[in-house]
């Protein structure tokens, strides 16, 4: 069973919010069929990664909506004690573009999902159509890891993104907003910006790559010979290493019997998850923790 609420793989997911999909689908055995939903009765989702949304690109979605209506439905769920009755999951450019182009309803599947179901939704389809940009990005995954208690190994298997990709890109999260700014707005690379997140003072540093227009190379030797480099490194090494987790995770499984994983944090923190297959086993594992 996968350790995610929706149970299903991405192939799953991509079958169901794809580039064109069915109009009645067979998921589990609930059939959700696209309906036509009136845009008043809809509400943006909190949780949703993407956070900018251009005049133009809209405009020009919007403009091939009134000639073409929507052809691809978005992807709703139920909500209660809510202004609206159904919150996107899956499809806020197509609403928003709708709504310009003068439309009163718009096709939408609409599911029964909980509120980690759709965070895991929202992810996929903004990650996987590269709807992102690296600020959005790395808020997405920071906002899923916390409130669905995942950790970036958990992340890596729902987008299919590497351990070290998510890694870094989670790193811009420490960036002063002027600097976050910047990235989103496209004046600076991602790649300058992870490289100036421990400089003394990334808004300066972030101002003399502009004007001087300098390589990420320039950036990581001035950084790496500037004042806050040392503390920096002091700090990312007081974590464990991978052979010592490993160790000490098979080492509580063979004593508890069970399967046992440590995830290692900055600054030598972590967590440790504990899995059990019954009742039974809990309270062995319990009286074992115990004694």
């Amino acid at each position: 069973m996968s350790k995610f609420g929706l149970g299903r793989n991405l192939t799953d997911l991509q079958n169901e919010i794809g580039i064109a999909p069915d109009i009645s689908i067979l998921s589990g055995t609930e059939r959700v069929v696209v309906r036509q939903v009136p845009l008043a009765q809809i509400g943006v989702n909190p949780d949703q990664p993407r956070k900018t949304f251009t005049a133009a690109e809209l405009e020009d979605l919007a403009a091939s909506i009134r000639e073409k209506g929507v052809l691809q439905p978005i992807l709703l769920r139920s909500v209660k004690n809510r202004p609206y009755s159904y919150e996107i999951v899956a499809g806020e450019r197509r609403f928003r573009a709708s709504k310009m182009a003068g439309l009163t309803e718009i096709p939408a599947l609409v599911k029964n999902l909980a509120d980690e179901n759709a965070m895991e939704i929202a992810l996929i389809e903004n990650v996987q159509r590269e709807n992102l940009n690296p600020i959005e990005e790395a808020a997405a995954y920071v906002n899923l890891m916390n409130k669905c208690k995942y950790d970036m190994s958990d992340v890596s298997r729902l987008i299919g993104k590497s351990e070290s990709y998510i890694r870094n890109l989670i790193r811009l999260n420490a960036l002063p907003a002027s600097v976050k700014k910047l990235v989103e707005q496209g004046e600076l690379s991602a790649s300058h910006a992870r490289a100036i997140v421990v400089a003394d003072d990334p808004e300066k540093m972030a101002q003399e790559i502009i004007k001087g227009k300098l390589s990420v190379a320039d950036v990581t030797a001035r950084v790496k010979n500037g004042p806050r480099a040392k503390r920096a490194r002091a700090f990312v090494d007081t974590g464990i290493d991978a052979a010592t987790l490993k160790k000490m995770s098979d080492n509580i499984s063979h004593t508890l019997g069970a399967k046992v994983k440590i995830t290692g944090r900055r600054g030598g923190a972590g967590v440790i998850n504990i899995s059990f297959a019954t009742r039974t086993q809990l309270n062995e594992i319990v009286d074992k923790i115990c004694k």
